[in-house]
């Protein structure tokens, strides 16, 4: 193994890997199918990259986040180790070259999103290349009892056939036990192998504050605990309006969703990871691959819709080990306003096959037709043509993607792109002939190495300062070399794209895809009522609880949760404090008490420990005093 360890040392300063990240490898290496489960901040990705660079040839990574590949990409070229990506959005002539070099060149990784595991294209070119490892990350998503089903990840099981001999290394940060089980079948694994690291987060306060004033107990909480934070919440709107409340309290917040140009994304991102911003306020696009160890807040302003969810969310706080806190504010609205998410999220038959209908007409695609290419898609404008509801209809497109019959990627930023076509000696005879574009080709070669092998990212503003001309201009002489076979010129795109992924569906053959929203709706539920759950607990520890939703049994209490702490607080065992409260609400739920009355009829209790837990359970906003000052529940 010390041929690892000086990988680890050479590429990333290490000395020594992080718990199971060695045996991990070791199990890869040694050619087995691998399965490891490592919560957020695991350190997932030199599990990987580790044994792929310990072996001639390529490995092929499959991810369904776009951001996610281009800064993996990024990361290793900084590293000097060679990688490429290809996803939605690309040209066809940029996808054949960027596979020729990972053929013919050097290239250590290639990057696929799963949706181009299908392609033609993509099945005869790969099966030229030296593929050494065939790496899953985010495998949940095969899983359709998953929290993120991705119906193209099930093309994985067919790259595996074209490479019977090469193991398949399978990632994930959090999976139930039929995920587990699931992922291992649908990738075919030849025997099962997991590798799981314990769920429990030793450093991580969990705390649930029930509450009708959020913003209240949100500022209360950022003044009590200092450093970086996150806050979670559900939809754009919000990102910016909770943001200005804290602006507005003095807390140095930003805001971050799939809405923000790749620029602007950028710029936020890093303010936050430099702590020039203190808490950024953002969707769940937000943290994704971001390593930033010193997080000692994340904060749940709106319930998410699964514990796997809040789980990997919650455990973006603490990766340097120090204490951080995860706090979920959760009220009597939420549960409602949570369900009623759900049924937005699961559109009926009729819905789901009107909105399709219209996306194949808004793109003119006929029956039977697949395009091979993706669209310029913008929501707001469909929905005025065919006087869809903006809400209604984005649920139904993220549904059609789980059909596996459209992508839509939202944050889909892809700068300007140019490649030389010609070899040199024709560029010099074409410059010769055409003396109009001479100069400009001449700056071209000068401001950018490479032209004549690689697909290089250009800035056409840039380029308008040297030649004294506009954006648009420079544009114009690109296309026109485009036009003219010297140049292959993709000019950037930054609006959402719509691909479709397989021939469009006559009416009579979506039945299936009606009956698979059913089924991912009743999965749905089901993980839902499991965060309720979660929520409403007030006597398990709550790290216990989230493990053994896990199927980890035997974790010790934490100690540091909200439940904990108030035991500890009465000096009760688990059992005690589990049997004081149940006593305390079914007393109150026959009749409103007052304390003193409750003392009378708890005599197994003493009343120091009685008049502690009624004040937990204020807290909590389990009870409340009414106008006669008696204790009721809180409804």
């Amino acid at each position: 193994m010390s041929a690892v360890r000086d990988i680890l040392k050479h590429y990333w300063g290490y000395d020594a890997f992080r718990p199971l990240q060695e045996d991990i490898i070791l199990s890869v290496l040694q050619g087995n199918d691998t399965l490891a489960l490592l919560p957020t901040g695991g350190g997932k990705s030199v599990c990987f990259q580790v044994p792929a660079l310990a072996r001639e040839g390529i490995c092929i990574v499959v991810s369904p986040l776009i951001a996610l590949m281009k800064d993996q990409v990024e990361n290793l070229a900084k590293r000097g180790i060679k990688a490429a990506a290809i996803y939605s959005g690309m040209s066809y002539r940029s996808i054949n070259f960027t596979l020729d070099n990972c053929i013919h060149g050097d290239f250590k990784f290639l990057y696929v999103s799963p949706e181009r595991l299908k392609t033609e294209l993509f099945r005869e070119r790969v099966k030229q290349m030296q593929v050494n490892q065939i790496t899953v990350d985010e495998a949940h998503c095969i899983s359709q009892w998953g929290y993120d089903f991705r119906p193209e990840y099930i093309q994985i099981a067919e790259l595996r056939e074209l490479f019977p001999e090469v193991p398949v290394l399978a990632l994930t940060a959090s999976a139930t036990p039929d995920v587990v089980t699931d992922i291992q079948e649908k990738l075919k694994f030849k025997k099962r192998n997991v590798f799981v690291k314990s769920f429990e987060r030793a450093n991580l306060s969990y705390v649930v504050h029930t509450t009708e004033d959020k913003i209240g107990r949100m500022l209360h909480i950022l003044s009590k605990v200092k450093g970086s934070g996150l806050v979670y919440v559900r939809n754009r709107r919000k990102t910016q309006e909770i943001a200005q409340v804290l602006q507005n309290h003095h807390i140095r917040a930003d805001y971050y969703h799939a809405g923000l140009t790749n620029e602007l994304r950028s710029k936020k991102q890093e303010e936050w990871i430099s702590n020039h911003t203190r808490v950024m306020v953002c969707t769940n696009a937000f943290g994704m691959g971001i390593d930033k160890p010193d997080v000692r807040l994340v904060i749940h302003y709106e319930m998410p819709e699964s514990l796997e969810s809040y789980y990997q969310e919650a455990g973006r706080g603490g990766r340097d080990e120090q204490r951080s806190y995860a706090v979920l504010l959760h009220n009597t609205a939420d549960e409602q306003e949570a369900s009623d998410r759900l049924e937005l999220s699961y559109p009926g038959g009729e819905v789901l096959l009107h909105v399709y209908r219209s996306l194949c007409h808004y793109h003119s695609v006929p029956t039977g037709a697949t395009p091979d290419r993706s669209y310029d898609f913008d929501i707001v404008r469909f929905c005025d043509s065919f006087k869809l509801k903006p809400a209604e209809t984005y649920a139904t497109i993220k549904m059609l993607e789980q059909c596996d019959l459209v992508q839509l990627s939202e944050s889909f930023f892809e700068a300007s792109r140019l490649r030389i076509l010609l070899h040199v000696d024709e560029l010099y005879k074409f410059q010769v002939e055409n003396q109009a574009f001479d100069a400009f080709i001449k700056l071209l070669l000068r401001s950018y190495g490479g032209l004549f092998d690689n697909y290089i990212a250009i800035n056409e503003q840039e380029v308008a300062k040297r030649v004294k001309l506009t954006a648009q201009d420079v544009s114009k002489l690109l296309a026109r070399l485009h036009m003219l076979g010297v140049v292959d010129y993709q000019p950037q795109k930054d609006k959402p794209q719509m691909t479709f992924l397989s021939q469009r569906l006559a009416d009579d053959d979506f039945q299936r895809a009606m009956q698979f929203v059913q089924k991912r709706k009743k999965i749905a539920k089901e993980k839902l009522d499991a965060m309720f759950r979660y929520a409403s607990n007030t006597l398990m520890c709550r790290s216990k609880l989230l493990v053994s939703y896990f199927d980890q049994y035997g974790a010790r209490e934490c100690g540091v949760c909200d439940v904990c702490i108030a035991r500890k607080k009465l000096e009760l065992t688990n059992e005690r404090f589990e049997e004081l409260l149940t006593h305390i609400l079914t007393e109150i739920n026959k009749q409103p008490l007052t304390v003193k009355e409750l003392v009378a009829l708890t005599p197994a209790f003493k009343q120091q420990n009685i008049t502690d837990a009624v004040g937990y359970l204020l807290d909590m906003d389990k009870l409340h005093y009414n106008t006669e000052q008696k204790l009721e529940r809180y409804h």
